[in-house]
C-alpha cells in the first residue's frame, strides 16, 4: 500500500515521502480499514508514540496520521461490533502506525459507524476535534447549562467544536484568537470575542471554565479568570498556572465510540459543521503539510476520491 512515512524526527514535514509499506494484518480484536479519508494534527511529529512504542522502542519508518473514515475490508480474530463492507470513523491508537495510508489496522473499540449521509471527508474531520471538545467540556470540565466557557482558539478545529458544543448545552461561550478570527468565531456561535493581541483577558472577568489550546502566558492569565469551583481544561501539556479555587484538568484525547456517535448525529442534524481548510490528496499531502499559509481548519487527506 502507499503511505505517508517520517523516519527522522529532527527534519519535521520535511522528512516526509510517500513510499510503499506492507499493508497490515488484523490483530486479535483489530480491523483493517480500507482509509477514504484521513485526518492529520500539525504538532504529530513532536509526540513521542510518533516515534517510539509503548516499551519506548524506535518504530521508525512509522505512518502518522490517527483520524480516519473508511470501509472495514478484514476482521482480525474474537472481533466483533464490526463487519466487513461497514463504514466507520475514529481514531487510532498513537503507538500504531496512523492513517495516513491507503489501509490500516485499529482495535475495532476504537471506531463508530458513519452513517452513509455523512461524507468520508467530513467524518475524517471530526475524531480528534470533535471528542477533544467533548471530553474537555463534559468529562474533565462538567459543564452545566447556565455556566461561561472561555474558549481558547475559538476560530481553529477544536476551538469551533467547542463553541458549537458548549453554546448547545446552554453555556455563556467566549471565544478568543487573532483579530481575523473574530467574524469566524462569532458566526460559530460564540457571543463575544477577545483578540488575544489587542484586548485584555482580565476585561473577560470571571468564567467557570476555560478551554484551553494555547498554553504559556495566556493559560496563567486565564487561570485567573476561573470562578471558585470552576475548571480549567488544558491540552497542551502540564498546567503552568493553576486557578486558585477551581480545578486544573490537562487530558490526552482517547477514542470513544458513544460520544462519536453523538458528534455525528448532531452533523446530521444540523447542530454541529464542520471546520475544514485543507483538503488534499495522497500525493499532494507532504506540500499540503508544508504550507507557509496559516491554516483555517482541519487538515485533511482524501486517500480515495
Amino acid at each position: 500500500m502507499r503511505a505517508i512515512v517520517v523516519t527522522d524526527e529532527a527534519a519535521g514535514t520535511a522528512g516526509m515521502t510517500l513510499a510503499e509499506r506492507p499493508e497490515p494484518p488484523a490483530a486479535i480484536n483489530d480491523v483493517v480499514v480500507e482509509i477514504h479519508a484521513s485526518g492529520y494534527v500539525s504538532t504529530e511529529l513532536e509526540w513521542p508514540s510518533t516515534w517510539a512504542d509503548r516499551a519506548d522502542r524506535a518504530r521508525t519508518p512509522s505512518i502518522p496520521g490517527h483520524e480516519l473514515a473508511g470501509v472495514v475490508t478484514a476482521l482480525g480474530y474474537g472481533t466483533t461490533g464490526l463487519s466487513v463492507g461497514q463504514r466507520v470513523f475514529g481514531l487510532s491508537d498513537w503507538h500504531r502506525d496512523g492513517t495516513l495510508a491507503e489501509y490500516v489496522a485499529i482495535e475495532a473499540r476504537n471506531l463508530a459507524p458513519l452513517p452513509g449521509d455523512v461524507d468520508f471527508t467530513v467524518g475524517a474531520s471530526l475524531p480528534i476535534s470533535g471528542l477533544t471538545a467533548w471530553q474537555g467540556l463534559f468529562q474533565h470540565g462538567r459543564l452545566q447549562a447556565g455556566q461561561s466557557v472561555l474558549a481558547h482558539g475559538a476560530a481553529g478545529a477544536v476551538g469551533t467544536m467547542v463553541t458549537q458544543l458548549a453554546h448547545e448545552a446552554g453555556a455563556y461561550v467566549i471565544g478568543t484568537g487573532r483579530a481575523a478570527d473574530r467574524d469566524k468565531a462569532l458566526d460559530f456561535g460564540a457571543q463575544e470575542f477577545v483578540d488575544l493581541d489587542n484586548d485584555s483577558l482580565k476585561d473577560v472577568g470571571g468564567v467557570d471554565l476555560v478551554f484551553d489550546v494555547i498554553g504559556g502566558d495566556v493559560q496563567k492569565s486565564s487561570a485567573a479568570l476561573i470562578k471558585a469551583g470552576g475548571t480549567l481544561v488544558s491540552v497542551v501539556g502540564p498546567i503552568e498556572a493553576r486557578p486558585a479555587d477551581g480545578l486544573a484538568v490537562d487530558f490526552v484525547v482517547e477514542a470513544d465510540r458513544a460520544q462519536l456517535s453523538e458528534i455525528v448525529q448532531r452533523v446530521r442534524d444540523g447542530r454541529l459543521r464542520t471546520n475544514i481548510g485543507t483538503v488534499a490528496t495522497l500525493d499532494d499531502a507532504i506540500a499540503a503539510f508544508n504550507s507557509t499559509e496559516r491554516s483555517m481548519g482541519k487538515t485533511i487527506i482524501r486517500v480515495r476520491p
